[in-house]
Protein backbone atom coordinates (compact mmCIF):
# COMPACT_ATOMS: atom_id res chain seq x y z
CA UNK A 1 0.00 0.00 0.00
CA UNK A 2 2.79 2.36 0.68
CA UNK A 3 4.31 1.67 -2.91
CA UNK A 4 0.86 2.41 -4.24
CA UNK A 5 0.64 5.41 -2.69
CA UNK A 6 3.98 6.98 -3.56
CA UNK A 7 3.13 5.68 -7.01
CA UNK A 8 -0.12 7.92 -7.20
CA UNK A 9 1.49 10.80 -5.39
CA UNK A 10 4.21 10.93 -8.31
CA UNK A 11 1.78 10.99 -10.75
CA UNK A 12 1.03 15.17 -9.91
CA UNK A 13 4.47 15.62 -11.12
CA UNK A 14 3.23 15.38 -14.83
CA UNK A 15 -0.14 16.36 -14.07
CA UNK A 16 0.48 20.06 -12.19
CA UNK A 17 1.48 21.44 -15.91
CA UNK A 18 -1.89 20.55 -17.58
CA UNK A 19 -3.69 22.83 -15.82
CA UNK A 20 -1.30 26.11 -17.42
CA UNK A 21 -1.13 24.48 -20.72
CA UNK A 22 -4.97 23.94 -21.07
CA UNK A 23 -5.92 27.24 -20.14
CA UNK A 24 -3.41 28.11 -22.61
CA UNK A 25 -5.74 26.31 -25.21
CA UNK A 26 -8.70 27.26 -23.54
CA UNK A 27 -7.75 31.03 -24.52
CA UNK A 28 -6.35 30.42 -27.62
CA UNK A 29 -9.93 29.18 -28.28
CA UNK A 30 -11.87 31.90 -27.02
CA UNK A 31 -9.34 34.46 -28.85
CA UNK A 32 -9.58 32.77 -32.46
CA UNK A 33 -13.80 32.50 -32.36
CA UNK A 34 -14.94 35.13 -34.79
CA UNK A 35 -18.64 34.66 -32.78
CA UNK A 36 -17.10 36.05 -29.57
CA UNK A 37 -13.85 38.66 -30.94
CA UNK A 38 -15.73 39.83 -34.19
CA UNK A 39 -14.16 40.70 -37.44
CA UNK A 40 -10.80 40.43 -35.76
CA UNK A 41 -10.68 36.41 -35.01
CA UNK A 42 -11.16 35.75 -38.82
CA UNK A 43 -8.93 32.91 -40.13
CA UNK A 44 -6.16 35.11 -42.40
CA UNK A 45 -5.95 37.81 -39.92
CA UNK A 46 -2.65 38.11 -38.00
CA UNK A 47 -4.66 38.00 -34.69
CA UNK A 48 -6.06 34.51 -35.43
CA UNK A 49 -2.34 33.93 -36.50
CA UNK A 50 -0.77 35.13 -33.12
CA UNK A 51 -3.03 33.11 -31.29
CA UNK A 52 -2.80 30.26 -33.73
CA UNK A 53 0.82 29.93 -33.09
CA UNK A 54 0.18 30.04 -29.01
CA UNK A 55 -2.61 27.20 -29.80
CA UNK A 56 0.26 25.32 -30.92
CA UNK A 57 2.40 25.63 -28.07
CA UNK A 58 -0.47 25.11 -25.65
CA UNK A 59 -1.25 21.88 -27.43
CA UNK A 60 2.35 20.53 -26.91
CA UNK A 61 1.82 18.45 -23.75
CA UNK A 62 -1.29 16.86 -24.85
CA UNK A 63 0.15 15.81 -27.61
CA UNK A 64 2.96 13.97 -25.94
CA UNK A 65 1.17 12.69 -22.58
CA UNK A 66 3.11 9.37 -23.03
CA UNK A 67 6.47 11.50 -22.79
CA UNK A 68 5.12 13.71 -19.66
CA UNK A 69 4.54 10.46 -17.75
CA UNK A 70 7.51 8.63 -18.62
CA UNK A 71 10.02 11.35 -17.84
CA UNK A 72 7.64 12.99 -14.40
CA UNK A 73 7.72 9.39 -12.84
CA UNK A 74 11.64 8.87 -12.45
CA UNK A 75 11.86 12.37 -10.95
CA UNK A 76 9.35 11.36 -7.69
CA UNK A 77 10.37 7.64 -7.85
CA UNK A 78 14.10 7.42 -8.67
CA UNK A 79 15.57 6.97 -4.75
CA UNK A 80 19.08 8.30 -6.38
CA UNK A 81 20.02 10.51 -9.30
CA UNK A 82 17.01 10.94 -11.04
CA UNK A 83 18.08 13.01 -13.18
CA UNK A 84 19.91 9.91 -15.03
CA UNK A 85 16.54 7.45 -14.18
CA UNK A 86 14.65 10.18 -16.68
CA UNK A 87 17.13 10.25 -19.37
CA UNK A 88 16.79 6.17 -18.99
CA UNK A 89 12.97 5.99 -18.58
CA UNK A 90 12.50 8.27 -21.85
CA UNK A 91 15.42 6.03 -23.96
CA UNK A 92 13.74 2.30 -22.69
CA UNK A 93 10.15 3.90 -23.69
CA UNK A 94 11.02 4.75 -27.35
CA UNK A 95 13.39 1.01 -27.27
CA UNK A 96 9.96 -0.19 -26.28
CA UNK A 97 8.11 1.30 -29.00
CA UNK A 98 11.07 0.54 -31.72
CA UNK A 99 10.06 -2.67 -31.17
CA UNK A 100 6.61 -2.67 -31.23
CA UNK A 101 6.67 -0.98 -34.44
CA UNK A 102 9.35 -3.59 -35.99
CA UNK A 103 7.25 -6.36 -34.33
CA UNK A 104 3.59 -5.04 -36.08
CA UNK A 105 5.65 -4.18 -39.28
CA UNK A 106 7.19 -8.32 -39.44
CA UNK A 107 4.25 -9.60 -38.62
CA UNK A 108 0.91 -7.64 -39.47
CA UNK A 109 -1.18 -10.70 -40.07
CA UNK A 110 -0.52 -12.38 -36.80
CA UNK A 111 -0.96 -9.54 -34.43
CA UNK A 112 -3.69 -7.88 -36.56
CA UNK A 113 -2.12 -4.47 -37.10
CA UNK A 114 -0.89 -3.70 -40.63
CA UNK A 115 0.96 0.05 -39.83
CA UNK A 116 1.54 0.04 -44.10
CA UNK A 117 -2.10 1.53 -43.74
CA UNK A 118 -1.01 4.47 -41.75
CA UNK A 119 -1.72 5.50 -38.30
CA UNK A 120 -4.54 7.65 -39.85
CA UNK A 121 -6.20 5.17 -41.16
CA UNK A 122 -6.18 2.59 -37.88
CA UNK A 123 -8.15 2.61 -34.38
CA UNK A 124 -5.94 1.39 -31.41
CA UNK A 125 -2.52 3.15 -32.46
CA UNK A 126 -0.74 6.51 -32.72
CA UNK A 127 2.66 8.27 -33.66
CA UNK A 128 4.67 8.78 -30.51
CA UNK A 129 8.56 11.00 -30.87
CA UNK A 130 8.17 9.91 -35.04
CA UNK A 131 7.14 6.15 -34.27
CA UNK A 132 4.50 4.32 -34.91
CA UNK A 133 3.31 2.02 -32.39
CA UNK A 134 0.28 0.88 -29.96
CA UNK A 135 -1.72 3.40 -28.47
CA UNK A 136 -1.78 2.08 -25.04
CA UNK A 137 -1.76 5.74 -23.94
CA UNK A 138 -0.97 6.82 -20.47
CA UNK A 139 -0.91 3.13 -18.97
CA UNK A 140 1.84 1.74 -21.09
CA UNK A 141 3.73 5.33 -20.46
CA UNK A 142 3.07 4.44 -16.68
CA UNK A 143 4.39 0.85 -17.10
CA UNK A 144 7.52 0.96 -18.65
CA UNK A 145 8.53 4.41 -16.77
CA UNK A 146 7.70 1.95 -13.45
CA UNK A 147 9.79 -0.63 -14.85
CA UNK A 148 12.78 1.61 -15.51
CA UNK A 149 12.91 3.20 -12.25
CA UNK A 150 12.83 -0.61 -10.28
CA UNK A 151 15.73 -1.09 -12.49
CA UNK A 152 17.52 2.20 -11.60
CA UNK A 153 16.59 1.66 -8.14
CA UNK A 154 18.24 -1.51 -7.61
CA UNK A 155 21.04 -1.84 -10.44
CA UNK A 156 22.37 2.10 -10.58
CA UNK A 157 24.93 0.95 -8.11
CA UNK A 158 25.85 -2.31 -9.09
CA UNK A 159 29.95 -2.61 -9.60
CA UNK A 160 30.90 -4.16 -12.52
CA UNK A 161 34.56 -5.68 -13.35
CA UNK A 162 36.82 -3.21 -14.46
CA UNK A 163 37.22 -3.96 -17.71
CA UNK A 164 32.97 -3.73 -18.44
CA UNK A 165 33.19 -0.16 -15.81
CA UNK A 166 32.15 1.61 -18.96
CA UNK A 167 28.94 0.10 -18.94
CA UNK A 168 28.16 1.28 -14.79
CA UNK A 169 25.28 2.80 -13.37
CA UNK A 170 23.23 4.51 -16.33
CA UNK A 171 24.23 2.57 -19.28
CA UNK A 172 23.79 -0.69 -16.70
CA UNK A 173 20.22 0.27 -16.33
CA UNK A 174 19.68 1.07 -20.00
CA UNK A 175 20.88 -2.07 -20.70
CA UNK A 176 18.88 -3.92 -18.91
CA UNK A 177 16.21 -2.21 -19.68
CA UNK A 178 16.49 -2.78 -23.08
CA UNK A 179 16.81 -6.33 -22.93
CA UNK A 180 14.04 -6.74 -20.77
CA UNK A 181 11.48 -4.66 -23.42
CA UNK A 182 12.20 -7.04 -26.14
CA UNK A 183 9.44 -10.05 -24.31
CA UNK A 184 7.42 -7.47 -23.17
CA UNK A 185 7.07 -5.81 -26.55
CA UNK A 186 6.14 -9.05 -27.59
CA UNK A 187 3.38 -9.70 -24.74
CA UNK A 188 1.62 -6.18 -25.02
CA UNK A 189 1.39 -6.84 -28.82
CA UNK A 190 -0.58 -9.58 -28.37
CA UNK A 191 -1.99 -8.63 -25.26
CA UNK A 192 -3.14 -4.79 -25.73
CA UNK A 193 -6.02 -5.64 -28.34
CA UNK A 194 -8.24 -7.42 -26.16
CA UNK A 195 -7.57 -4.87 -23.50
CA UNK A 196 -8.37 -1.96 -25.89
CA UNK A 197 -11.83 -4.37 -26.02
CA UNK A 198 -12.21 -4.49 -22.03
CA UNK A 199 -11.85 -0.60 -21.98
CA UNK A 200 -14.45 -0.07 -24.42
CA UNK A 201 -16.73 -2.72 -22.51
CA UNK A 202 -15.86 -0.71 -19.30
CA UNK A 203 -16.58 2.71 -21.27
CA UNK A 204 -19.99 1.16 -21.92
CA UNK A 205 -20.91 0.49 -18.40
CA UNK A 206 -19.89 3.57 -16.98
CA UNK A 207 -22.22 5.92 -19.66
CA UNK A 208 -25.06 2.90 -18.33
CA UNK A 209 -24.51 3.63 -14.76
CA UNK A 210 -25.83 7.58 -15.48
CA UNK A 211 -25.66 9.82 -12.16
CA UNK A 212 -25.27 6.78 -9.96
CA UNK A 213 -21.82 6.44 -11.44
CA UNK A 214 -21.52 10.58 -11.30
CA UNK A 215 -21.66 10.32 -7.80
CA UNK A 216 -19.79 7.52 -6.78
CA UNK A 217 -16.92 9.58 -8.79
CA UNK A 218 -17.36 12.25 -7.28
CA UNK A 219 -17.72 10.84 -3.51
CA UNK A 220 -14.61 8.55 -4.06
CA UNK A 221 -12.32 10.92 -5.59
CA UNK A 222 -13.10 13.56 -2.14
CA UNK A 223 -12.91 10.82 0.28
CA UNK A 224 -10.02 9.12 -0.50
CA UNK A 225 -8.19 12.65 -0.27
CA UNK A 226 -6.70 11.94 2.88
CA UNK A 227 -5.03 8.55 1.72
CA UNK A 228 -3.88 10.15 -1.37
CA UNK A 229 -5.29 7.66 -3.45
CA UNK A 230 -7.73 10.05 -4.95
CA UNK A 231 -5.13 10.55 -7.85
CA UNK A 232 -6.02 6.50 -9.16
CA UNK A 233 -10.04 7.90 -9.38
CA UNK A 234 -9.21 10.89 -11.66
CA UNK A 235 -6.15 10.07 -13.43
CA UNK A 236 -7.38 7.53 -15.90
CA UNK A 237 -10.88 9.56 -16.51
CA UNK A 238 -8.70 12.47 -16.99
CA UNK A 239 -5.67 11.19 -19.28
CA UNK A 240 -7.37 8.22 -20.46
CA UNK A 241 -8.17 5.37 -20.70
CA UNK A 242 -11.24 4.76 -18.27
CA UNK A 243 -13.63 6.69 -20.36
CA UNK A 244 -12.33 7.83 -23.38
CA UNK A 245 -9.03 6.38 -24.63
CA UNK A 246 -7.17 9.17 -25.09
CA UNK A 247 -8.68 10.85 -21.80
CA UNK A 248 -11.52 13.68 -21.27
CA UNK A 249 -9.32 16.03 -20.94
CA UNK A 250 -7.63 15.92 -24.03
CA UNK A 251 -10.98 15.21 -25.83
CA UNK A 252 -12.27 18.22 -24.12
CA UNK A 253 -9.54 20.67 -24.92
CA UNK A 254 -9.58 19.04 -29.57
CA UNK A 255 -13.52 19.75 -29.45
CA UNK A 256 -13.58 23.17 -27.44
CA UNK A 257 -14.10 25.12 -30.77
CA UNK A 258 -16.39 22.75 -31.94
CA UNK A 259 -18.76 22.82 -29.00
CA UNK A 260 -18.36 26.96 -28.77
CA UNK A 261 -19.74 27.03 -32.25
CA UNK A 262 -22.46 24.84 -31.70
CA UNK A 263 -26.17 25.24 -30.29
CA UNK A 264 -26.57 21.53 -29.33
CA UNK A 265 -27.28 21.08 -25.21
CA UNK A 266 -23.38 20.68 -24.18
CA UNK A 267 -24.43 17.28 -22.75
CA UNK A 268 -25.37 15.96 -26.00
CA UNK A 269 -22.14 16.98 -27.38
CA UNK A 270 -20.22 15.89 -24.35
CA UNK A 271 -21.60 13.24 -22.43
CA UNK A 272 -19.43 12.81 -19.41
CA UNK A 273 -20.41 13.78 -15.91
CA UNK A 274 -17.00 13.15 -14.51
CA UNK A 275 -13.81 15.59 -13.42
CA UNK A 276 -16.62 18.39 -11.87
CA UNK A 277 -14.64 17.99 -8.68
CA UNK A 278 -13.88 21.73 -9.08
CA UNK A 279 -17.78 22.45 -7.81
CA UNK A 280 -16.66 21.16 -5.11
CA UNK A 281 -13.68 23.34 -4.14
CA UNK A 282 -15.23 26.78 -5.34
CA UNK A 283 -18.73 26.60 -3.84
CA UNK A 284 -18.11 23.96 -0.85
CA UNK A 285 -15.37 25.50 -0.26
CA UNK A 286 -17.02 28.81 0.30
CA UNK A 287 -19.65 27.56 2.54
CA UNK A 288 -16.92 25.52 4.77
CA UNK A 289 -14.63 29.00 5.03
CA UNK A 290 -18.16 31.26 5.98
CA UNK A 291 -18.79 28.33 8.55
CA UNK A 292 -15.85 28.56 10.22
CA UNK A 293 -15.94 32.36 10.27
CA UNK A 294 -19.32 32.77 11.75
CA UNK A 295 -18.99 30.12 13.99
CA UNK A 296 -16.24 32.15 15.55
CA UNK A 297 -16.34 34.11 18.73
CA UNK A 298 -16.80 37.55 17.82
CA UNK A 299 -13.72 39.10 19.33
CA UNK A 300 -11.79 36.26 17.46
CA UNK A 301 -13.43 37.27 13.73
CA UNK A 302 -10.52 39.70 12.66
CA UNK A 303 -8.09 37.41 13.38
CA UNK A 304 -9.78 34.31 12.11
CA UNK A 305 -10.32 36.26 8.70
CA UNK A 306 -6.99 36.68 7.95
CA UNK A 307 -6.31 32.85 8.07
CA UNK A 308 -9.76 31.79 6.45
CA UNK A 309 -9.50 33.71 3.46
CA UNK A 310 -6.14 33.14 2.00
CA UNK A 311 -6.95 29.15 2.66
CA UNK A 312 -10.54 29.23 1.37
CA UNK A 313 -9.34 31.70 -1.88
CA UNK A 314 -6.73 29.11 -2.12
CA UNK A 315 -9.35 26.71 -2.56
CA UNK A 316 -11.89 28.88 -4.86
CA UNK A 317 -9.44 30.53 -6.97
CA UNK A 318 -6.59 27.35 -7.53
CA UNK A 319 -8.25 24.57 -6.55
CA UNK A 320 -6.38 23.85 -3.84
CA UNK A 321 -8.62 22.47 -0.83
CA UNK A 322 -6.08 20.67 2.05
CA UNK A 323 -5.21 24.05 3.44
CA UNK A 324 -8.92 24.46 4.47
CA UNK A 325 -9.93 20.42 4.57
CA UNK A 326 -7.07 19.25 6.83
CA UNK A 327 -7.71 22.29 9.35
CA UNK A 328 -11.41 20.10 10.16
CA UNK A 329 -10.27 16.78 9.10
CA UNK A 330 -8.04 15.94 12.22
CA UNK A 331 -10.14 17.61 14.84
CA UNK A 332 -13.57 16.49 13.36
CA UNK A 333 -13.22 13.21 10.61
CA UNK A 334 -16.58 13.05 10.27
CA UNK A 335 -16.71 16.41 8.95
CA UNK A 336 -14.73 15.64 6.11
CA UNK A 337 -17.00 12.72 5.43
CA UNK A 338 -19.85 14.51 5.36
CA UNK A 339 -18.02 17.16 2.97
CA UNK A 340 -17.32 14.34 0.67
CA UNK A 341 -21.74 13.01 0.75
CA UNK A 342 -22.84 16.65 0.33
CA UNK A 343 -20.30 17.49 -2.50
CA UNK A 344 -21.41 14.43 -4.43
CA UNK A 345 -24.81 14.77 -4.18
CA UNK A 346 -24.28 18.61 -5.25
CA UNK A 347 -22.23 17.42 -8.82
CA UNK A 348 -24.55 14.61 -9.22
CA UNK A 349 -27.74 17.48 -9.32
CA UNK A 350 -25.91 19.42 -11.45
CA UNK A 351 -25.76 16.74 -13.89
CA UNK A 352 -29.04 15.98 -14.01
CA UNK A 353 -29.46 19.76 -14.65
CA UNK A 354 -26.73 19.38 -17.72
CA UNK A 355 -23.67 20.45 -16.34
CA UNK A 356 -20.98 18.92 -18.36
CA UNK A 357 -16.97 19.90 -18.79
CA UNK A 358 -13.75 19.90 -17.79
CA UNK A 359 -14.05 20.83 -14.48
CA UNK A 360 -11.54 19.70 -12.14
CA UNK A 361 -9.14 22.98 -10.78
CA UNK A 362 -10.59 25.94 -9.50
CA UNK A 363 -12.46 29.12 -10.36
CA UNK A 364 -9.51 30.17 -12.84
CA UNK A 365 -8.84 26.58 -14.63
CA UNK A 366 -12.95 26.46 -15.27
CA UNK A 367 -13.01 29.59 -16.48
CA UNK A 368 -10.55 29.71 -19.00
CA UNK A 369 -11.50 25.76 -20.40
CA UNK A 370 -15.48 25.82 -19.81
CA UNK A 371 -17.19 29.18 -19.02
CA UNK A 372 -15.29 32.17 -20.81
CA UNK A 373 -15.03 30.03 -24.42
CA UNK A 374 -18.44 28.68 -24.31
CA UNK A 375 -20.16 31.55 -22.25
CA UNK A 376 -21.75 32.89 -25.90
CA UNK A 377 -23.37 29.27 -26.74
CA UNK A 378 -24.09 27.95 -23.75
CA UNK A 379 -24.54 30.46 -21.06
CA UNK A 380 -27.29 29.05 -19.78
CA UNK A 381 -25.93 25.64 -18.48
CA UNK A 382 -23.27 27.61 -16.36
CA UNK A 383 -26.15 30.13 -14.84
CA UNK A 384 -27.83 26.89 -13.77
CA UNK A 385 -24.67 25.65 -12.79
CA UNK A 386 -24.11 29.17 -10.22
CA UNK A 387 -27.61 28.71 -8.96
CA UNK A 388 -27.22 24.64 -7.81
CA UNK A 389 -23.22 25.70 -6.37
CA UNK A 390 -24.65 28.68 -4.54
CA UNK A 391 -27.52 27.07 -2.88
CA UNK A 392 -24.72 24.04 -2.05
CA UNK A 393 -22.66 26.96 -0.69
CA UNK A 394 -25.95 27.60 1.81
CA UNK A 395 -26.26 23.94 2.94
CA UNK A 396 -22.87 23.88 3.60
CA UNK A 397 -22.77 27.19 5.49
CA UNK A 398 -25.78 25.77 7.33
CA UNK A 399 -24.52 22.06 8.32
CA UNK A 400 -20.97 23.05 9.10
CA UNK A 401 -21.93 26.02 11.29
CA UNK A 402 -25.11 23.97 13.29
CA UNK A 403 -22.41 20.98 13.79
CA UNK A 404 -19.88 23.33 14.70
CA UNK A 405 -21.78 24.57 17.22
CA UNK A 406 -23.56 22.25 18.20
CA UNK A 407 -20.72 19.59 18.80
CA UNK A 408 -18.32 22.64 20.47
CA UNK A 409 -15.53 21.44 17.88
CA UNK A 410 -12.28 22.99 18.88
CA UNK A 411 -11.36 24.91 15.45
CA UNK A 412 -9.44 27.71 15.50
CA UNK A 413 -10.32 30.60 17.43
CA UNK A 414 -13.42 29.26 18.96
CA UNK A 415 -12.62 29.51 22.22
CA UNK A 416 -12.45 33.08 23.64
CA UNK A 417 -9.37 34.81 24.09
CA UNK A 418 -7.79 31.82 22.12
CA UNK A 419 -4.91 32.94 19.52
CA UNK A 420 -6.36 32.08 16.31
CA UNK A 421 -3.98 29.68 14.41
CA UNK A 422 -5.04 27.93 11.54
CA UNK A 423 -4.12 24.70 10.27
CA UNK A 424 -3.01 23.37 14.07
CA UNK A 425 -3.99 21.37 16.78
CA UNK A 426 -0.98 22.49 18.84
CA UNK A 427 -3.88 24.81 20.84
CA UNK A 428 -6.33 21.66 21.35
CA UNK A 429 -4.04 19.33 22.11
CA UNK A 430 -2.19 21.59 24.68
CA UNK A 431 -5.63 22.57 26.22
CA UNK A 432 -6.05 18.51 26.69
CA UNK A 433 -2.35 18.00 28.07
CA UNK A 434 -1.38 20.78 29.40
CA UNK A 435 2.11 20.37 27.47
CA UNK A 436 3.66 23.20 25.42
CA UNK A 437 4.38 22.53 22.04
CA UNK A 438 8.49 22.62 21.01
CA UNK A 439 9.58 26.15 19.86
CA UNK A 440 10.89 25.50 16.08
CA UNK A 441 14.48 26.23 14.79
CA UNK A 442 15.52 28.57 12.20
CA UNK A 443 18.08 28.69 9.51
CA UNK A 444 16.95 31.65 7.83
CA UNK A 445 15.42 29.88 4.64
CA UNK A 446 11.75 29.14 5.37
CA UNK A 447 12.29 25.69 3.42
CA UNK A 448 15.49 24.22 4.60
CA UNK A 449 13.53 25.53 8.33
CA UNK A 450 10.99 23.33 7.84
CA UNK A 451 12.66 20.35 6.18
CA UNK A 452 14.89 20.40 9.08
CA UNK A 453 12.04 20.28 11.35
CA UNK A 454 9.96 17.76 9.17
CA UNK A 455 13.75 15.57 10.11
CA UNK A 456 14.12 15.88 13.31
CA UNK A 457 10.20 14.87 13.90
CA UNK A 458 10.26 12.02 11.55
CA UNK A 459 13.33 10.48 13.68
CA UNK A 460 16.41 11.68 11.76
CA UNK A 461 18.07 10.76 8.51
CA UNK A 462 18.18 7.27 9.98
CA UNK A 463 14.55 6.36 10.33
CA UNK A 464 14.27 7.58 6.34
CA UNK A 465 13.52 4.88 4.09
CA UNK A 466 12.61 7.19 0.44
CA UNK A 467 10.92 10.36 0.65
CA UNK A 468 8.36 11.61 -2.92
CA UNK A 469 5.71 14.38 -2.32
CA UNK A 470 2.33 15.16 -4.72
CA UNK A 471 1.04 18.72 -4.56
CA UNK A 472 1.02 19.79 -0.93
CA UNK A 473 2.36 16.73 0.73
CA UNK A 474 5.53 15.64 1.50
CA UNK A 475 5.40 11.78 1.68
CA UNK A 476 7.54 9.72 3.75
CA UNK A 477 8.25 5.96 4.39
CA UNK A 478 9.66 5.35 7.80
CA UNK A 479 11.67 2.23 9.40
CA UNK A 480 10.44 3.15 12.51
CA UNK A 481 7.17 4.69 12.85
CA UNK A 482 7.48 4.97 16.70
CA UNK A 483 10.20 7.49 16.51
CA UNK A 484 7.67 9.66 14.53
CA UNK A 485 6.61 12.41 16.21
CA UNK A 486 2.50 13.45 16.91
CA UNK A 487 1.01 16.02 15.00
CA UNK A 488 1.16 18.56 17.59
CA UNK A 489 4.81 18.84 16.98
CA UNK A 490 4.43 19.19 13.45
CA UNK A 491 1.52 21.99 12.96
CA UNK A 492 3.28 23.99 16.12
CA UNK A 493 4.21 27.28 14.85
CA UNK A 494 2.14 26.92 11.59
CA UNK A 495 5.56 24.64 10.60
CA UNK A 496 2.79 22.03 8.47
CA UNK A 497 -1.17 21.93 8.35
CA UNK A 498 -0.80 18.52 9.99
CA UNK A 499 0.24 14.74 9.31
CA UNK A 500 -1.28 11.36 8.55
CA UNK A 501 -0.14 8.04 9.42
CA UNK A 502 -0.62 4.40 7.67
CA UNK A 503 2.13 2.31 9.74
CA UNK A 504 5.75 3.08 7.75
CA UNK A 505 3.28 5.66 5.71
CA UNK A 506 3.50 9.73 6.83
CA UNK A 507 2.27 12.31 5.14
CA UNK A 508 3.35 15.89 5.84
CA UNK A 509 0.61 17.77 4.91
CA UNK A 510 3.11 21.28 4.05
CA UNK A 511 0.95 22.83 1.31
CA UNK A 512 2.39 24.50 -2.47
CA UNK A 513 6.28 25.02 -1.36
CA UNK A 514 6.38 20.99 -0.81
CA UNK A 515 9.00 20.68 -3.95
CA UNK A 516 11.09 23.26 -2.02
CA UNK A 517 10.80 21.81 0.98
CA UNK A 518 11.78 18.61 -0.55
CA UNK A 519 14.90 19.65 -1.92
CA UNK A 520 16.41 20.11 1.12
CA UNK A 521 14.73 17.57 2.70
CA UNK A 522 16.59 14.90 0.55
CA UNK A 523 19.58 16.80 0.71
CA UNK A 524 20.06 16.34 4.32
CA UNK A 525 18.72 12.53 3.93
Amino acid sequence: MNAVKRFGSAMIVPVLLFAFFGIIVGLATLFKNPNIMGDIAVEGTMWHSIWSIIESGGWTIFDHMELAFVIGLPISLAKKAQARATLAALMIYLVFNNYINTILTLWPETFGVDLSQGVENLTGVKEIAGIATLDTNIIGAILISAIVIWIHNNFYDTKLPEVLGIFQGLSFVVVIGFFMMIPLAFLVAFVWPYVQTGIASLQEVMLQSGYIGVWIFHFLERILIPTGLHHFIYTPFEFGPAAVNEGLKPLWISELSEYSSSDAPLSELYPYGFLLQGNIKIFSCLGIGLAMYYSTPKENRKKMLALVLPATATAVFAGITEPLEFTFLFIAPYLFVIHALLGATMIMIMNMFGVVGLMGGGLIDIAAINWIPLAASHGGIYITQAVIGFIFTGIYFVTFKYLIEKFDIALPGRKTGEEAKLYTKKDYLDQKTGEPAVAAKSTGNEYEDKAVYYLEGLGGSENIKDVTNCATRLRVTVNDPGQVKDNDYFTNGQMAHGIAKSGTSVQVIVGLSVPQVREYFEAMV
